[in-house]
């Protein structure tokens, strides 16, 4: 079993420094959006620091489905959770940290207008050329498997469940992780907890 998979492992710092260049670009462009919506569970961090930056606290969420695994998607999108709070008649910002398929934020926006918003933008931190929608704001283009500071254990336990059980597997993937700039010795932890809690479950 081998993955072609490159990781890009972007800091907590690093993260803010685009946000921070992102928020820029919004401010320059003029709209002043009613409310920030971001899109669960990626879209929360990057949304949160958003309404700092624009000093918006009118912040919402709504939750699509898509993502099984490292790279693995169900095929389409669900909506799980509608929009938390009323856009009719609103200017709408949707903060995801990336555009990848493309196809949850198509759904998100689509969902956002059919509630009635009169504007919508989105925002990401990540666009990758693939995707189906180019967002009105984004901070980098690539084509690379983004492991968020908020997803580093997460990530690690859909590469174990990829693995099937190969030893081999999950130490080339971890490795690459690790080249990639997260910590050796947060893999290390995350992998030893994700190793033990599935031994209890077969027990």
């Amino acid at each position: 079993m081998h993955s072609e998979i490159d990781f890009e492992v972007p800091t907590w710092n690093q993260v803010y420094e685009m946000l921070l260049s992102l928020a820029e670009k919004i401010r320059k462009n003029g709209i002043k959006f009613d409310v920030i919506v971001g899109v669960s569970r990626g879209g929360w961090p990057p949304a949160r620091v958003l309404s700092d930056l624009l000093d918006n606290p009118n912040l919402a969420n709504v939750k699509a489905e898509f993502y099984l695994g490292v790279a693995e998607t169900k095929g389409f999108p669900t909506l799980s959770q509608p929009v938390s709070a009323p856009v009719a008649g609103k200017k709408v910002l949707i903060v995801d940290e990336i555009a990848d398929s493309g196809k949850s934020l198509k759904l998100v926006k689509e969902h956002v207008i059919k509630e009635g918003a009169t504007e919508v933008k989105i925002a990401t931190i990540y666009y990758k050329p693939w995707s189906i929608i180019i967002p009105d704001y984004y901070e980098k283009e690539t084509g690379c498997w983004i492991v968020f500071p908020w997803e580093i254990k997460e990530t690690i336990r859909k590469i174990v469940r990829k693995s099937g059980e190969k030893r081999e597997f999950i130490e080339e993937e971890t490795s690459k992780l690790v080249k990639a700039g997260t910590p050796a010795e947060l893999v290390r932890r995350f992998l030893k907890e994700i190793l033990r809690e599935r031994i209890a479950e077969a027990d």
